[in-house]
């Protein structure tokens, strides 16, 4: 396994001159590494414009297939497929988190949650979007050929945020694309709940957690969360809130079960704080609202 630990390294071994310590665009046509995989010990963000069917990174027939980014934070280890340990052809975007010292992106940078997603949950562009990709990365490259000054990280690190904010829009619009898949995955998050409430695991006090539900579904728990997020409005524990409040509703319709052992089916910590949950959304306490329907 080959291990950058600083941006020099990685120029070095992928032929790249070093225009700055801190921040490089190799092209990775001009690269072919003998080792297996990659340790980037900094930022990567690798633009895929040949992305080969086995190389696992999650593009569908209802996928844009112009090119493919993965982004890589640091520590993290790359394969692109058993046969390739980069892509024949793209680009790599280096930058160590050094770089954006007393710069906007530090303060955000943990805000692009993409970088936390799997190489499965890759970003698959457009031939638009790659045009405007691409030139954002001429945009460093330009920068990175001027003489470095005091202006250079800030400037190098806009244009770079700049980059992730395109690819937050363009994600988005990725989730968009994948409508029908994610009913499918919503579903199967449905069915997971419900299996989790009808276990009696919340007398207990467990609660499903957003790993939880992101390994049952195969997903990374940043790619759960934003799924979740963007196809509902909710988080994970403010979706189960009004997923308990729904069972609580059914349960009450029945008639057979008091306003206490409800609350304690449902993990409420005691049968007050049930009733003013209930009726701060419902409008109504349990009772009132079993006697109205009935």
């Amino acid at each position: 396994m080959l291990d950058f630990k600083t941006v020099y390294e990685c120029n070095r071994c992928l032929g790249c001159k070093t225009l700055h310590p801190q921040v490089s665009i190799i092209n990775l046509a001009d690269s072919k590494p003998e080792q297996d995989t990659i340790k980037f010990e900094f930022y990567a963000v690798l633009l895929i414009e040949e992305c080969p069917d086995n190389c696992c990174c999650g593009r569908k027939y209802y996928d844009y297939s112009n090119a493919t980014m993965v982004f890589l934070t640091p520590g993290e280890i790359f394969q692109m497929s058993e046969n390739n340990t980069l892509p024949n052809k793209g680009f790599l975007l280096a930058f160590h988190p050094d770089l954006l010292f007393q710069t906007s992106l530090k303060n955000h940078i943990k805000n692009y949650t993409f970088f936390s997603y799997r190489k499965e949950e890759a970003l698959h562009l457009s031939q638009r979007e790659t045009a405007q990709i691409t030139c954002c990365f001429e945009n460093i490259e330009d920068e990175l050929q001027h003489p470095i000054d005091t202006h250079s990280s800030t400037i190098l690190s806009r244009y770079i945020e700049l980059l992730l904010d395109y690819c937050t829009r363009y994600y988005e619009r990725q989730f968009i694309t994948r409508e029908n898949k994610n009913r499918t995955i919503l579903e199967k998050m449905e069915s997971i709940l419900n299996q989790y409430i009808e276990s009696g695991e919340l007398q207990n006090g467990l609660f499903p957690t957003p790993t939880f539900c992101a390994e049952e579904l195969g997903l990374s728990t940043a790619y759960f969360n934003d799924l979740l997020k963007f196809e509902t409005g909710n988080t994970l524990q403010e979706y189960f809130q009004l997923k308990r409040l729904k069972a609580a509703k059914k349960m009450l319709l029945k008639g057979k079960d008091s306003p206490s052992f409800i609350a304690q089916q449902l993990g409420y910590p005691n049968v007050q704080y049930f009733s003013l949950i209930f009726k701060k959304i419902m409008g109504m306490s349990p009772t009132e609202y079993r006697y109205s329907h009935n």
